[in-house]
């Protein structure tokens, strides 16, 4: 199958002039505006994968964040604390730097921050069963968001292994998922 619609000429971007980045804006901005379904599509790939847990991840991930929104968090908040661990599909020895990424243009430096140390500040909870230091947090002591993601972790992701909890669907959070997406609040290609 190929693409019929018009493309830029250009064979390297230096060649490129103000029609092709034209044609390529007029592209872009459709694509990105499905960014919300492309994610949870991802997301969706959790489900059935156990890993061991007691739930799987996707379930996981429900249940952290029907905990937030039960918790009177904001709405972005919410959805920081459904995608936390969307990375562990393709990143699976550094999933909280994928979550963030995907986060980042949509959510406040907090919540971002959250997102990308939440491994480390969940590493209290089991790191010393591996062998390794459950203290390893305390090298972010003194960061203006450490306690906001020890909160995240001690509230409502440590705690979401619960095959009995009365968790949302996702179909619950797909409207607060596509608010979240519909507009980034820092990014590069944005004016």
């Amino acid at each position: 199958m190929t693409d019929e619609a018009p493309r830029a000429a250009f064979r390297s971007m230096e060649e490129g002039t103000e029609a092709d980045w034209k044609l390529i804006g007029s592209h872009f901005f459709p694509y990105a505006a499905q960014l919300s379904d492309r994610v949870l599509d991802h997301l969706r790939l959790l489900d059935g994968d156990y890993g061991g847990f007691p739930v799987d991840r996707l379930q996981h991930s429900l249940q952290t964040a029907t905990r937030a929104h039960r918790g009177g968090e904001s709405e972005a908040y919410v959805v920081m604390a459904l995608l936390h661990d969307i990375g562990d599909t393709l990143g699976s020895y550094n999933h909280p730097d994928i979550a963030a990424a995907i986060l980042k243009p949509f959510v406040s430096e907090d919540l971002h921050w959250i997102a990308q140390q939440h491994g480390i500040f969940q590493g209290y909870y089991f790191f010393h069963y591996l062998g390794l230091d459950r203290d390893m947090r305390e090298a972010f002591r003194g960061h203006d968001h450490f306690e906001a993601a020890a909160r995240f972790c001690e509230l409502y992701d440590q705690s979401s292994f619960d095959p009995d909890y009365d968790t949302a669907t996702l179909d619950f959070f797909v409207p607060m998922v596509k608010r979240v997406f519909e507009r980034p609040i820092r990014s590069i290609y944005t004016a």
